[in-house]
């Protein structure tokens, strides 16, 4: 009988550990969420994206991504916090059926993404023309562009002539910038060392691929996403898996927390 109230002792102990696993956890992700939601929402407004003349826009604007992705988060997590916490079976059926929709729609999205690889590339390759065009006008994308050309040493999409998509590098274009590529195409943007170039890629397109390799980088950012790929396969793999287990567990407390709490009501 001793050995039997001790058992019931440890089983209430770890049924007390999964619920502020569940719920600690949670409230971490929750805040994670909010932060993610704050900086879209900061970023919208610093751009004065809801200004009447720019509403049109904002369904394109990358922070709104921030925005979605911080409100599904924050609110999802809430759900499972303060499920867990009271106790309330309804919001952790809630939580773990939308966890439970989220890791089967990453494995369809995996396998997808593999079955459909040409396809992709060819979005990207749309994707990616489309930021060069509004590289002026759009602050976002000219930065996610010039990031993307910097830590892939590339420039355009599959080549540095892709410029001439964009009105300002067109040849035909009447300013100083005509015919040229953005600084963050060069190989040393840096003047003497220490000053940043703006006028590094001037008239680049105008060189042939001999003369112009010593200036800036001519191949595309396509070939260098898929070279990244290929050498972080095994990493991307890793990250993956590591997350869909913790989701994977995280439905396994949730489940086994509910099935306590029924167990509770059922005895009373």
């Amino acid at each position: 009988q001793h050995c039997k109230h001790r058992n019931i002792i440890d089983k209430k102990d770890f049924d007390c550990l999964l619920k502020y696993l569940l719920f600690f956890s949670n409230l971490l992700f929750t805040v994670l969420g909010l932060v993610v939601l704050a900086l879209g929402l900061w970023g919208l407004i610093n751009k004065e994206s809801f200004a009447q003349e720019k509403i049109g826009q904002i369904s394109t604007d990358p922070m709104l991504v921030f925005v979605m992705l911080g409100l599904v988060l924050s609110t999802l997590c809430l759900s499972g916090c303060v499920g867990a916490l009271r106790e309330n079976c309804c919001l952790l059926q809630v939580f773990s059926a939308t966890v439970l929709v989220l890791v089967a729609a990453q494995v369809l999205a995996a396998i997808v993404a593999f079955s459909l690889q040409g396809q992709i590339e060819g979005y990207l390759r749309s994707g990616m023309l489309a930021a060069m065009v509004r590289y002026q006008d759009d602050l976002d994308l000219r930065f996610i562009t010039d990031e993307i050309q910097i830590g892939l040493q590339c420039c355009g999409a599959d080549n540095y002539r892709d410029w001439e998509v964009n009105m300002y590098y067109n040849c035909s274009a009447p300013g100083v910038l005509s015919c040229g590529v953005p600084a963050t195409c060069c190989v040393d943007p840096l003047e003497n060392g220490t000053v940043w170039n703006s006028q590094c890629g001037v008239g680049s397109q105008q060189l042939d691929e001999f003369s112009a390799q010593s200036v800036i980088f001519l191949g595309g950012c396509l070939g260098g996403m898929s070279r990244w790929i290929e050498q972080h396969t095994g990493l991307i793999g890793a990250v993956g898996m590591v997350l869909l287990g913790v989701q994977i567990i995280t439905l396994f407390i949730t489940t086994r927390l509910m099935d306590n709490i029924q167990c509770s009501k059922d005895t009373r």
